[in-house]
């Protein structure tokens, strides 16, 4: 019996803000190696073909939109992030590794350092030239969190599986 593909799961973030994330990833990553959009990982390896995946994020997505904070611009050494600030999807991310315990790779086990990477896997010159270019005019934005998504990890391309949209008339 053939198994299924693991689980990524991703944070959804506003139309304008993953649009602007997708045109610098397209910019600055090399478009050999670029076959995903711009992305907040939240946890990279969780088994698919259990329920109780579906079932947590679901409970988790029974929240309002919430606000994220873009505070920065981080070389990564062979690449450039943006980093995020937000006590909210720390406290989330928190939870949910409670929920998801058992079945966490060791990546998945840290704390969460939240980031969208729109350049990777070129040299260290590049990535300082890029870092250096989207700091030099950088002021800290906000961008808003509308749910999670799931994706089958297909060994490079990701195949969308659902979407987990936060509840904007919760009370």
């Amino acid at each position: 019996m053939e198994e299924t593909p693991p689980l990524i799961v991703t944070l959804r973030l506003d139309q304008p803000s993953q649009e602007y994330f997708n045109e610098l990833r397209r910019k600055y990553f090399p478009a050999h190696v670029n076959y995903l959009e711009a992305h907040l990982s939240l946890f990279h390896h969780l088994p698919s073909s259990l329920d109780f995946v579906d079932e947590a994020l679901e409970e988790f997505a029974n929240r309002p939109p919430f606000d994220l904070g873009i505070s920065g611009v981080k070389n990564m050494g062979n690449g450039a992030a943006f980093v995020i600030e937000s006590p909210e999807l720390m406290m989330i991310h928190a939870a949910l590794q409670q929920a998801f315990k058992g079945y966490l790779i060791s990546q998945d086990r840290h704390r969460l350092w939240p980031h969208i990477t729109v350049q990777n896997k070129v040299t260290a010159f590049k990535a300082k030239q890029t870092t250096e270019l989207l700091s030099a005019d950088f002021i800290p934005f906000p961008c808003k969190a509308m749910g999670f998504d799931t994706w089958f990890y297909l060994k490079g391309p990701w195949q969308h599986r659902k979407t987990f949209l936060f509840q904007k008339d919760h009370c």
